[in-house]
């Protein structure tokens, strides 16, 4: 049996989902990394099973293998091997909701602030928000676009790119894996980071 199955908690039930409100789940980060992948917030089934990306059909886990920020297919069970390749996650609003629309404007901008501070305190190479719409909302950039933005943040180049939820269906799984490729084959992210993480290639 995978060590990904092992570990694997039970599929929630609606109840345990309901009660995941508010819950948070631990940021998977260290000093130095190449990338720091920040979602919006995390979903009921984040907060019910305590990891990042954890609902079936989200498909940050494959888009992470496509574009060969992993060597193989991670489970959310395995989010903690994310270190090892450079790679960490964090969240805009540490609260659980349903829907990234129950947050308000003013809880991204607050967000925004906790997240510059742990890009000073960690001091990541990159940092790659996973939602254009939501960055421009906490960011105060109403017309920012996907891709590498002008100015860093916290002296930390910030890249946006599509939120990888099975819900977006604006991008297929072929359009993430090309633009968080993109990311990282980028001049960034060629060099090691201040630890000596990068990304394999």
């Amino acid at each position: 049996m995978k060590r990904a199955e092992q570990n694997e908690p039970k599929r929630p039930t609606r109840e345990e989902l309901e009660s995941a409100r508010s819950k948070r789940v631990p940021d998977i980060i260290a000093e130095g990394l190449a990338v720091l992948f920040c979602g919006i917030n995390p979903g009921l089934y984040s907060g019910a099973t305590g990891h990042h990306f954890a609902r079936p059909g989200n498909r940050f886990w494959k888009t992470l293998e496509r574009a060969r920020f992993t060597p193989r297919l991670l489970s959310p069970w395995e989010e903690r091997e994310l270190l090892d390749y450079g790679v960490g996650i964090t969240n805009l609003v540490a609260r659980t909701t349903a829907t990234a629309d129950e947050l308000s404007a003013q809880e991204l901008r607050r967000g925004r602030a906790i997240l510059e501070r742990k890009l000073r305190r960690y001091q990541p190479r990159v940092l790659a928000v996973l939602g254009v719409t939501a960055y421009r909302v906490a960011f105060g950039e109403p017309h920012a676009e996907l891709g590498m933005q002008p100015e860093p943040r916290a002296g930390v180049t910030v890249w946006v790119l599509p939120n990888p939820s099975g819900l977006n269906a604006h991008y297929q799984l072929d359009a993430l894996g090309r633009m968080f490729a993109e990311l990282r084959s980028s001049g960034e992210l060629s060099r090691r980071s201040r630890t000596g993480r990068s990304p394999r290639r």
